[in-house]
Order: C-alpha cells, then structure tokens, then sequence
C-alpha cells in the first residue's frame, strides 16, 4: 500500500520519526499492548489506521484492558467499537480514555460538535479513523498504529510509540 494521509502530516511537523514495524499474531498484540500501557500518560493520543477489520478496535480493546489492569482497576464488561455512537469513554482513578472512531465524521467542523479538542490534553485518547483531524493535532503529543492484515492471524503494525528511549 502506499503512503497514507498520516505519513505526509508526520513528515510535514515532526524531525527524526522513528518507526518499527512488527507482524504479531493476536497473543502478541495483547503483549504488545500491554508493553504500550506501561508507558502511555494523560495527555497521549494514539492515532490508529488501517482497512475495515484490521484490528484498529482490538488494538484498543486491548490497550485498555490493559490500562485497567495496571491500574488494579476491573476491566470493563465490555470494549466496543464506538462506530455508531462516535465515542466511548472509560474512567480510570484519576483519568478517562477517551475511544473515538471518527468514520462517519465528513467535515471538521463536525470535530468542534463533538467537543473532541476538550480533553485531548487530560486524557489518554485513541482515535481509530483519524485522518479528518491530523492536521488538527500538530500541538499535540500523537503517536501512529498503522495495521494492515498479513493473513487470517497476524497483523503487520508499523508504529511510532517510542517512549523516552524505550523501545517497544
């Protein structure tokens, strides 16, 4: 595939990206989300793309699962898809995550009636679909999940969540 919109917004505000590429199967996403969790703070956003069923959701589903548990917190009985209702929200102690999927958003204009710039900044965010708001997020601390399918089991996730010198 070729570049996406996320690639020419990173080159035109950010020096120096670094990038990794990994194929996981769906135990190693889970770790791997796990490892993200360890390392993501209020104020993170986390820009996830890839085709309809790629595993944008389940990306998520898993980073917050994992937030819960680093949290000592129960996990929440379900994690949606929030395709429909635009945004999902979780609360953890002193923080929420806010889920968005911004498919269905045509016009950034739509981006202030959903008040999505309120929180970015007290919150860890993920945004699946985020196109219509990169340029948008330029201020902002963004991270990019980029998942595209290998085969019925393993996703190839190329990303740039690099934290202090961590890699993950």
């Amino acid at each position: 595939m070729g570049e996406n919109r996320f690639g020419r917004f990173i080159k035109k505000y950010t020096l120096n990206l670094q990038e990794k590429s990994l194929t996981l199967d769906l135990k190693g996403l889970e770790n791997f989300c796990e490892d993200v969790s360890l390392n993501i703070k209020v104020g993170d956003i986390i820009c996830l793309f890839g085709e309809l069923g790629s595993g944008k959701t389940t990306f998520a589903r898993n980073l917050i699962k994992s937030i819960y548990k680093n949290n000592k917190l129960e996990k929440p009985d379900s994690i949606k898809s929030p395709s429909f209702p635009i945004l999902l929200t979780y609360e953890v102690n002193k923080f929420e995550i806010y889920h968005y999927d911004l498919y269905r958003i045509s016009k950034s204009a739509e981006l202030e009636e959903i008040n999505i710039f309120e929180e970015l900044n007290n919150s860890i965010t993920l945004i699946e679909w985020p196109e219509i708001i990169l340029d948008s997020l330029k201020d902002y601390n963004i991270y990019s999940v980029n998942i595209n399918i290998v085969d019925e089991v393993r996703r190839n996730i190329k990303h740039n969540l690099i934290f202090n010198s961590n890699e993950i």
